[in-house]
């Protein structure tokens, strides 16, 4: 667990306030491009979801980028992409717009199960499977 400061010198143990304030710091900054990996380790899905929302919401606002890689994001997560950049292996598989990501896999193949979730779909078909 990293512990950050506050500004009454108290030590906050704390990986919500600690992404918070790495988020806010990079926000506050000139740049119109985020590269973040993994924001959610150490996050509940509902705080995952309000900070992806959050920072969606200011680059729309800011006409900015946010480049965030997670692993298997909750459905309502997912949803808040504007693009998916799926990678298997070092290796692009998809890159494009959420929207088309089930059709693209379905021209390959690969049909998405009524009950799964799109992200826990396409984790499982970018995984390779093990040679016999």
């Amino acid at each position: 667990m990293i512990c950050a400061s506050s500004p009454l010198n108290l030590t906050v143990k704390s990986d919500f306030l600690t992404c918070l304030t790495s988020t806010g710091e990079m926000l506050v900054g000139p740049a119109k491009a985020l590269f973040m990996d993994e924001i959610s380790t150490g996050l509940d899905s509902s705080t995952t979801y309000q900070i992806v929302n959050s920072l969606q919401q200011s680059v729309h606002i800011l006409g900015g980028t946010a480049l965030i890689a997670l692993l298997q994001p909750a459905p309502e997560t997912y949803e808040l992409f504007d693009d998916i950049v799926l990678l298997s292996e070092g290796q692009i598989v998809y890159q494009g717009p959420r929207e088309h990501v089930l059709e693209f896999f379905e021209a390959m193949g690969f049909k998405c199960p009524e009950r799964k979730g799109v992200a826990d779909f396409l984790q499982e078909v970018s995984i390779p499977k093990e040679s016999c």
